[in-house]
């Protein structure tokens, strides 16, 4: 009779563990690959990286914490400007609109209305980042790029699956390591800091490329990376989705490109020829040859304020043809070295998943 009693019991305890193993362990992350916009983005074609994390939400802008039920994460970047600090963590809604709730997301905006939503959330949450902070210039990065991004430009999203493990060890590493500003637009700038953080998931993937950067890190190529990896690993669930530019504050902003497409596809190739012919014309082949791959598939899936929480769904997948954003126009099919690369478009199911560790 007691070995019966023990049978049963040792039977519930590894029926309750196996239920226990079966819960969802994989949440959401996301690269945003930033197009560039304005006058810096006209000499600086190559655009910003960001990173989306599902579960890690700012206690502050520069200190993280696990995310409760019902938070939806934050965009964590390298930024430069931010008195001194090298990182910086915003909550995804007010990062793309300055606000803190979707329903309040304008859907036209001037230069006065984007100039009161960041005034009001800087007063709210961001004067522990100091009080002399200068919101930047033309050429020179502030505070006001850490909220309402999509004012100023369109943004693609490269989400993919993490685990617990994977982002308690990445929270716990910004946390405990120095904050101290590391900017530098040539070794350490926005896309080095991406890919920092996604070969701490994916580890040796992201590598600096001598060709077709020149050794530079471009938030293009990381994306491109990331692509490239998703289409050999289809457990990384990577999907790609576009937040598009809030209208009427600024012009649309540029697809986003390389440091060969930059050089060989702006004005900068006429004083490059001139001084070395020789020089063009191997950033000219080296264009052709590796520079020009496609990242974004043809129509995919437009997110709002309110569909936003496609970001932290796996869902079903299914095609998407009819969706695309009005700021779309010479959007091509992806391909990954002539393949295709096996981004899938993913409609948001209605339930939301655990943003717990």
């Amino acid at each position: 009779m007691l070995f019966m009693r023990v049978i049963r019991r040792t039977a519930f305890a590894l029926i309750g563990l196996a239920a226990l193993c079966s819960i969802r362990v994989q949440a959401q992350a996301a690269l945003l690959m930033e197009e560039p916009y304005g006058f810096f983005g006209a000499l600086n074609p190559t655009g910003h990286n960001a990173i989306y994390f599902e579960r890690i939400c700012a206690e502050t802008p520069v200190k993280l914490r696990p995310c409760q039920p019902g938070e939806m994460g934050s965009v964590i970047a390298r930024y430069q400007g931010i008195d001194g600090y090298d990182w910086v963590a915003i909550p995804l809604i007010p990062y793309l609109y300055s606000v803190e709730n979707a329903a309040d997301v304008p859907q036209h905006v001037d230069r006065e209305l984007v100039d009161r939503l960041r005034d009001r959330y800087r007063e709210a949450h961001l004067l522990n980042l100091g009080s002399a902070l200068s919101p930047g210039s033309i050429v020179h990065g502030g505070w006001t790029q850490l909220v309402g991004v999509t004012y100023e430009r369109r943004i693609y999203a490269f989400r993919f699956n993490t685990t617990a493990a994977e982002d308690y060890a990445l929270m716990t590493r910004l946390n405990a390591g120095p904050n101290h500003s590391n900017f530098d637009l040539l070794f350490s700038n926005c896309a080095d800091f991406a890919r920092e953080i996604l070969n701490s998931y994916f580890p040796h993937t992201f590598k600096r490329s001598f060709f077709p950067d020149a050794g530079m890190t471009t938030p293009k190529q990381i994306a491109y990376k990331l692509a490239r990896y998703g289409h050999k690993h289809p457990e990384t669930g990577l999907a790609v989705f576009e937040i598009p530019q809030v209208p009427g504050y600024r012009r649309l902003s540029h697809p986003n490109k390389g440091i060969d497409e930059s050089f060989v596809t702006t004005v900068y190739a006429i004083p490059i020829t001139i001084m070395n012919p020789y020089l063009a014309g191997g950033l000219f082949v080296d264009y052709l040859v590796r520079g020009r791959f496609h990242l974004i598939p043809k129509h995919p899936q437009v997110l709002g304020p309110e569909t936003l929480t496609a970001l932290t769904q796996t869902g079903a997948t299914e095609q998407n043809p009819a969706i695309a954003g009005a700021q779309a126009p010479g959007v091509v099919p992806v391909s990954i070295t002539g393949a295709q690369s096996g981004l899938k478009e993913v409609k948001a199911n209605e339930s939301t998943s655990s943003s717990e560790f």
